[in-house]
């Protein structure tokens, strides 16, 4: 349905199976899925199996999985080598076993070493590890330690993330009460010994939470200043349109969002009805463009230029942006905390402020400023 509605854009320069873990799917499964997508679409990449070499036209494209180690296994490695796929992504989060259990993880430190080296004797160079800090009883001494387990296997890239508590939106954490969860104090310190321990282990900062070994890709873009950001996170890859297929995926589409419904059973009906499983839809105006190009040149570059804003989008920055700068200047803004600098050129973000670069990209988010006080829309950035 898609392949349809896209008869001259087949071509494919990143590809991804993730949201979940897709090596639930058995080997023979996810042969069959990817022989259905590179019947209607183009992969650009190099896979090990003379079946889809035909369509295999280009070293470069990113061709990536999620993979869980407590289901993936060998034959699961091999397989996904066979079908091109080059970077592999593992959910670790923390690897003490009292942390794991309040999260309902159940995956040993043992079992993750064990895929990650049979993974790299299959052929993967390039793999990263999923962390997060800010969860229910984590320590610093017992994070300390799982960033210690990580830094020997040296994964090619580590995304950090902070822990999102919302229970308003994901019911299954009201098990975990705002008590068990470390105050916001504690919440950065565990941040700072992971960033500390990484830097001096050789990693390089990447956007707001991510880390990556100097020769990686995504740190060489970060230091030419070309690091892009979408839903799946950081990348070096700006493609035009993002298509999600699957429950819940959101799409980035001719200047819109689409997602894709929740549920499965809707989703199921209207694929038998012939139309696209999409449940809502956004059209960008031309004011949320500025603004997504504003946040994303902040969070990915740690500087926006006020030219090249203008040259996009035709408007003369310190007048469009008034507010917001001046909220950056005020007293307790981010200028004064130290946190960014702001020249005749543009906002260059100081390096305490990449530990807030939330809170400075925040300032330029329209909807934030319009949410309703006495209902919490996101997770605290702290």
């Amino acid at each position: 349905m898609i392949a349809q509605r896209l008869p001259h854009r087949r071509q494919v320069i990143q590809y991804h199976w993730g949201g979940g873990t897709p090596t639930h799917l058995t080997p023979e499964q996810m042969r069959a899925l990817q022989a259905v997508v590179r019947t209607h679409f183009t992969v650009r990449t190099q896979s090990n199996s003379q079946e889809f070499a035909e369509s295999s036209i280009d070293e470069d494209a990113e061709v990536a999985v999620e993979v869980h180690p407590r289901v993936t296994t060998h034959e699961h490695i091999d397989v996904l080598r066979e079908l091109g796929f080059n970077r592999l992504s593992m959910g670790v989060q923390d690897f003490d076993p009292v942390v794991q259990k309040l999260v309902n993880r159940n995956q040993t430190e043992e079992q993750t070493r064990e895929l990650f080296e049979y993974s790299r004797r299959a052929g993967f160079d390039s793999i990263n590890f999923d962390l997060i800090y800010g969860l229910p009883q984590q320590t610093p001494e017992s994070f300390a330690r799982t960033i210690s387990s990580v830094i020997e296997m040296r994964p090619e890239r580590i995304a950090c993330y902070s822990y999102a508590f919302v229970p308003w939106i994901k019911p299954h954490q009201k098990a975990i009460t705002q008590e068990m969860l470390p105050p916001g104090e504690l919440k950065i310190q565990l941040f700072l010994i992971a960033r500390r321990m990484f830097l001096e282990a050789g990693y390089e900062a990447i956007g707001m939470d991510h880390f990556a070994v100097p020769e990686d890709e995504l740190a060489r873009a970060a230091s030419q200043g070309v690091l892009h950001r979408n839903f799946m996170g950081y990348t070096t890859k700006r493609a035009p349109d993002m298509i999600a297929v699957g429950i819940s995926g959101i799409g980035d589409i001719g200047g819109a969002y689409a997602q894709n419904t929740k549920k499965l059973s809707v989703y199921y009906a209207a694929l038998d009805a012939g139309r696209p499983p999409i449940e809502r839809g956004f059209r960008l105006s031309e004011d949320d463009q500025v603004r997504r190009f504003v946040i994303t040149a902040l969070m990915c570059n740690m500087q926006v230029r006020f030219a090249e804003v203008e040259r996009r989008f035709g408007i003369a920055f310190e007048d469009y942006f008034r507010e917001e700068l001046e909220q950056l200047q005020a007293p307790e803004g981010a200028v004064c905390q130290g946190f960014a600098e702001i020249t005749p050129e543009g906002i260059f973000v100081q390096p305490l402020g990449r530990l807030f670069i939330r809170n400075i990209a925040m300032h330029f988010d329209a909807y934030l400023k319009r949410k309703h006080a006495e209902h919490p829309v996101f997770s605290r950035t702290v």
